[in-house]
């Protein structure tokens, strides 16, 4: 009758390494933030096209967690909007305690970045699009101005205008720029997103960019 020769000492040893290897990830997954665990998967449409046509996107899942608008604002008033982008993330606080949480896209460099306290003067559907001068001068192949609806339109389907001339808060058409230093100043979500977003937000909402 055959015999099986009993495990060596490698053997054994890969095999508690293993079985010890499978514990610490359950352990470590456990001790993970459920709200850091459901943004990375939920926040980021799975059908989107940066996933389907295997895009690298930076997600910052280790930053992008919950905050509090009182670290932020001295009140919650009309609503708080929160642009961070160093984890590229909106946060948005309702004065019903309503409480949302989005990645987003952020300026392409410090130079076009602007950072302080502003608010919301107005909102559009179906936005059209006028580049400004300084961005036509960078990119001279842009349009005078693009109308709502066209699918190149860069400010998706919903925008939010802020005090500042020519920065807002808007959707793209473009998915690949979620989670991207991508844009020319503005905040992007994606258009399901925004469209979420669009009448929680009250002109006259405060908004921070940090």
């Amino acid at each position: 009758m055959f015999r099986a020769d009993p495990p060596s000492e490698a053997a054994l040893s890969n095999s508690r390494m293993t079985r010890r290897s499978a514990l610490l990830g359950v352990t470590s997954l456990l001790a993970t933030p459920a709200l850091v665990r459901a943004q990375s998967v939920d926040a980021f449409p799975q059908d989107e096209e940066a996933i389907s046509t295997q895009l690298p996107v930076r997600r910052n899942v280790s930053s992008f967690s919950q905050q509090s608008w009182q670290d932020h604002f001295d009140q919650i008033g009309a609503g708080c909007l929160l642009a961070d982008i160093t984890s590229r993330a909106v946060h948005y606080w309702g004065p019903d305690g309503t409480y949302k949480l989005y990645p987003s896209s952020v300026p392409m460099s410090e130079e076009l970045t602007k950072r302080g306290y502003t608010q919301v003067v107005r909102k559009a559907e179906n936005p059209s699009w006028t580049p400004t001068a300084s961005m036509r001068e960078r990119d001279p192949s842009l349009p005078v101005r693009m109308e709502g609806g066209d699918p190149g339109n860069p400010l998706g389907t919903r925008a939010m205008y802020l005090a500042w001339p020519a920065y807002l808060v808007h959707g793209t058409h473009d998915t690949r720029k979620i989670g991207r230093q991508s844009s020319s100043g503005c905040i992007g979500l994606y258009n399901q997103h925004v469209e979420e977003l669009y009448p929680l937000v009250k002109v006259g909402t405060q908004v921070r960019l940090v």
